[in-house]
């Protein structure tokens, strides 16, 4: 059922030689400085790997959200730091094509697809992470603009992103929580805009990510993108379809070391023996690959589910905790049968690891993903 396309193959052998040609020879280099190549970006959007599920009209390429996993899963296959540089650079588009303007998608949509605009989410507050409800950064209305006050932390492309959707409260005297909020695209060439990046991640390190300081910042009411009081429920509809993307990040992450693994123990020996032919390795390497596929199964069939117009909350909370799961502990696993090797950079594997991790706590933590998919099932969701 979960099966890929003849076409969707193609698209894993185009995108399997753009990545192993293209990533790998500057991955370590890019994480060590903690920077990216902007060529890699142009390259991916003029192979017409970004937004995939972009509707035609607006420069897209009107493929599904199974498309852009099986693209994304072949990017972290290699790197996960340049894998999130790229599919975070139209992280949001989702959103905007779900609920945004006619007017809206049409400036933003194309440029996003065409490699010659990045965007980002400024959702995370520093007292509002797996608790998007209290959020705190102000927006009120002033005759024909929003003046928007506050904060947010972890934002990717913080420093580089030409505009970011920031969920705001915008009624703050409403009795329904929920209904406090609403999403308003920021450019952040507005006056008032700060940010400053972070150095020293555990992970992603050739990703962008920053605190922002919205101070007084003035946007067109234009810019409000879809209804006012809507905004959680928003982010909660987006949150569906970009963890499902996100377990794909963890399904290529698993994946790429995996390969590794296997490249290692098939030339290296151990008691007189190659070490593929050791029982205990084998035992490790089969529950490795038994997971990696159990996750890619699960990932599969949520964005499935995405591109038959019937997305399961439950599901993509599912498959994005397992798949970030796995990929931690196959990572984990690999460097186990490199032994000393392991902790070396030089055998490109141990950033399969700190990568992983941070796939565990952003858009929604574990322990978050198990409280919705636990709601779901008892009928309490």
């Amino acid at each position: 059922m979960y099966s890929l396309t003849p076409e969707q193959v193609k698209i894993r052998k185009a995108v399997r030689e753009f990545a192993e040609g293209e990533f790998r020879k500057v991955a370590r280099e890019l994480d060590a400085k903690e920077t990216f190549d902007d060529r890699l970006w142009k390259k991916a959007a003029e192979l017409g790997f970004l937004a995939v599920f972009v509707e035609e009209k607006y420069d897209g390429m009107g493929m599904g959200y199974l498309d852009q996993c099986v693209i994304v899963e072949e990017f972290a296959r290699v790197d996960l730091g340049i894998a999130h540089a790229i599919e975070s650079t139209f992280f949001g588009t989702q959103l905007i094509q779900m609920i945004g303007s006619e007017d809206q998608k049409t400036k933003y949509l194309p440029p996003i697809c065409g490699g010659s605009m990045r965007m980002g989410m400024a959702i995370t507050e520093p007292d509002a992470g797996s608790d998007v409800s209290s959020v705190s950064t102000t927006a009120v209305l002033d005759k024909d603009a929003y003046v928007i006050n506050g904060s947010k932390v972890f934002i990717t492309n913080a420093n580089l992103a030409d505009f970011l959707v920031v969920l705001c409260v915008t009624d703050p005297d409403n009795p329904k929580k929920h209904q406090r909020f609403s999403t308003i695209i920021v450019e952040t060439d507005r006056p008032g805009y700060s940010a400053t990046a972070y150095h020293g991640k555990l992970s992603l390190r050739a990703s962008n990510t920053g605190d922002v300081v919205l101070k007084n910042v003035r946007v067109s009411k234009e810019n409000l993108l879809g209804k006012a009081g809507q905004g959680f429920y928003n982010i909660m509809e987006f949150f569906n379809r970009s963890r499902v993307q996100v377990s794909a990040l963890g399904v290529g992450t698993a994946q790429g070391a995996l390969d590794k693994a296997l490249g290692h123990v098939r030339k290296r020996s151990q008691f007189g023996k190659p070490l593929a032919d050791l029982q205990l390795v084998q035992g490790k390497i089969a529950e490795m690959a038994t997971k990696t596929e159990a996750a890619r199964s699960l990932c599969y069939r949520a964005a499935s589910l995405l591109d038959a117009g019937t997305p399961d909350p439950a599901l993509s909370s599912m498959a994005k905790w397992y798949c970030a799961e796995v990929a931690v502990q196959v990572a984990d696993e690999a460097i186990q049968l490199h032994g000393g090797y392991g902790i070396l950079e030089e055998y490109d594997v141990a950033h399969y690891w700190r990568n992983a991790k941070v796939l565990e706590i952003f858009e929604g933590s574990k322990e978050v993903e198990k409280v919705i998919i636990a709601k779901k099932i008892l009928g309490r969701y």
